[in-house]
């Protein structure tokens, strides 16, 4: 059986038909120029444009697919591979080249924890027809085409003449400029993470195995000595503090912070406290949400330790008092395992909610409806869908469109970036009225309540800067626009009574991160345990006549 070209007739259907080798070749190729625009627009860049070097590494990364594709062009076996590598690569090169995403493990993670409606808002009709063009076109094709199978011994042979010769060129390409290589890599640890398909997918595979390791984890408790250190409610007043957990502001769009269009109009009126110089612990959901409720640091943490261990919420509901998690985005990521949780998504509320979302503002509605009714120590979380994109003109009402032109697609190329960036400041607007009205519930009650708002984003956003767009960029080459976020303090007239606002002012002129929230709230709402560190609980430190 030769390995040449040729074309065949079956039943008056003309197919062509190719040696396996062949369509190896083709489809490695395919790949490699296709669907790998990030990465070479990476390298050129990063090489600093020098045309040797990046000749010698296009060589060698198109002699290792070669030589992969080759491996695997095996009778009953290539075909199905290849059609999951051209869909894989054709949807990692929408992502990568649309928003700049790496594809790593943590947006996997991201992904693989959304649900259909946010899935949806990526689904739009660019990466559909993206999808036909450079997914299933090529699929069909390849479908289409009939290959030649040489037998058995004589497929190894010939297959090991491509992929042997294709290796040893790629150690060459590889070895010939080694140092330029390393240093490029060094410097730039996204540039080989968008390799498309073969990374994201090698990705994938390590977050399935690391995930099925975490099936059987089982919360450890912590701080169960917790207790209030003065005492049940008899004689003062009960303690309400709400914690709303932002998502997707970044700070530098807060014109509390400086930004020079009025995004903050009604919190600037509160007296409130505001920390510009906040960090978050990851730049997507999966990652900031548990660990900024959780004991460790940013450095400490891991997915795995945020699952093995109960988090701050565990450790309130120890100390006996009330906690609950209402939740208007993506679930509670494990955060209120045992506790009560209520998605806010489900009421259906057609004033604010279409196509499984809903808007902020039934957070505020269930809490006019719930206010009234607290009577014991209590932390509620709020968690906001706030900025979610690329949907962003679905995050806020008609009355809340100030900025405009605003991108009213969830397909960044059908809008300009003035339009995506008056969208986005639409949601920081809206996410300021909806902080605001939050304060005004608590104000209303704090004749029988002592009560406080703490609010913390869980990580930015990309607005182009870079070439970025969204989140979840690895952290250690993260942009800060996708890790400076905003955190907001207003205290009570009780609150306010016990601390000193001089220090708490102090306290805003210093760098504070997420590493801080679990301490903070124990401080405020008066819980000791000796998972409670001090040096990190930065408002106890401001009360009146505290030691620690």
């Amino acid at each position: 059986m030769r390995e040449d070209t040729g074309a065949t007739s079956r039943k008056g259907l003309w197919r062509p038909e190719l040696g396996s080798i062949t369509v190896a070749i083709l489809t490695s190729l395919y790949l490699l120029a296709i669907t790998n625009q990030s990465f070479w627009s990476k390298g050129w860049l990063y090489l600093e444009g020098r045309p040797t070097t990046f000749a010698s590494i296009a060589i060698g990364v198109a002699c290792l697919y070669i030589a992969l594709c080759v491996a695997v062009s095996v009778k009953y076996v290539m075909k199905p591979v290849f059609i999951v590598l051209i869909l894989a690569a054709a949807a990692g090169a929408w992502f990568m080249d649309q928003f700049g995403v790496v594809i790593d493990i943590e947006m996997i993670r991201n992904a693989a924890e959304t649900n259909s409606a946010e899935a949806g808002h990526l689904i739009t009709p660019g990466f559909v027809l993206h999808m036909l063009i450079f997914g299933i076109l090529p699929v069909v094709l390849l479908i289409w085409v009939k290959v030649r199978h040489r037998s058995f011994f004589r497929k190894v042979r010939s297959n090991l003449a491509v992929i042997v010769p294709a290796l040893v060129i790629a150690l060459v390409a590889g070895l010939s400029h080694a140092r330029v290589y390393a240093a490029a890599v060094r410097s730039h640890h996204d540039w080989f993470e968008t390799l498309n398909p073969f990374v994201p997918l090698v990705t994938a595979v390590q977050f399935a195995v690391g995930e099925s390791g975490n099936i059987n984890i089982v919360a450890a408790p912590l701080g169960e000595d917790a207790r209030v250190s003065d005492g049940p409610v008899t004689g003062r007043k009960p303690r309400l503090m709400i914690v709303v957990a932002g998502e997707t502001a970044r700070a530098d769009n807060f014109s509390l912070g400086g930004y020079e269009r009025d995004t903050n109009p009604e919190l600037a009126k509160k007296d409130i406290f505001y920390f510009p110089q906040t960090t978050s612990c990851g730049t997507a959901t999966a990652v900031s949400l548990p660990c900024m409720f959780s004991v460790y640091t940013r450095a400490e943490y891991s997915h795995r330790k945020g699952l093995a261990t109960q988090s701050l919420l565990g450790v309130l509901s120890h100390a006996g008092i009330d906690v609950e998690w209402w939740d208007n985005n993506t679930g509670d990521k494990g955060i209120a395992r045992l506790l009560k949780v209520h998605s806010l998504i489900n009421s259906g509320n057609p004033a604010y909610c279409s196509g499984g979302e809903c808007q902020d503002q039934v957070l505020i509605d269930a809490l006019d409806g719930w206010i009234g009714s607290v009577n014991r120590d209590t932390v509620l979380v709020l968690h906001q869908i706030g900025s979610h994109g690329p949907a962003y003109y679905q995050r806020y009402p008609e009355a809340f469109r100030r900025f405009v032109p605003d991108c009213r697609s969830a397909d960044f190329s059908d809008c300009s970036r003035e339009e995506i960036v008056n969208a986005y400041d639409n949601t920081i607007a809206y996410t300021d009225h909806i902080l605001a009205s939050v304060i005004d519930r608590l104000a209303s009650q704090q004749d029988r309540l002592d009560v406080s708002m703490l609010y913390m984003s869980d990580h930015g956003e990309s607005l182009g800067e870079f070439g970025l767009y969204l989140h979840g960029a690895p952290y250690m080459i993260a942009p800060p626009q996708q890790t400076h976020v905003p955190f907001v303090l207003w205290l009570g007239k009780d609150a306010k009574a016990a601390y000193s606002a001089d220090c708490l002012k102090e306290e805003t002129t210093k760098p504070q991160s997420h590493d801080n929230l679990f301490h903070s709230v124990l401080g405020m709402m008066r819980v000791e345990t000796k998972v409670r560190d001090p040096a990190l609980d930065i408002i106890s430190a401001c009360r009146l006549g505290a030691t620690s």
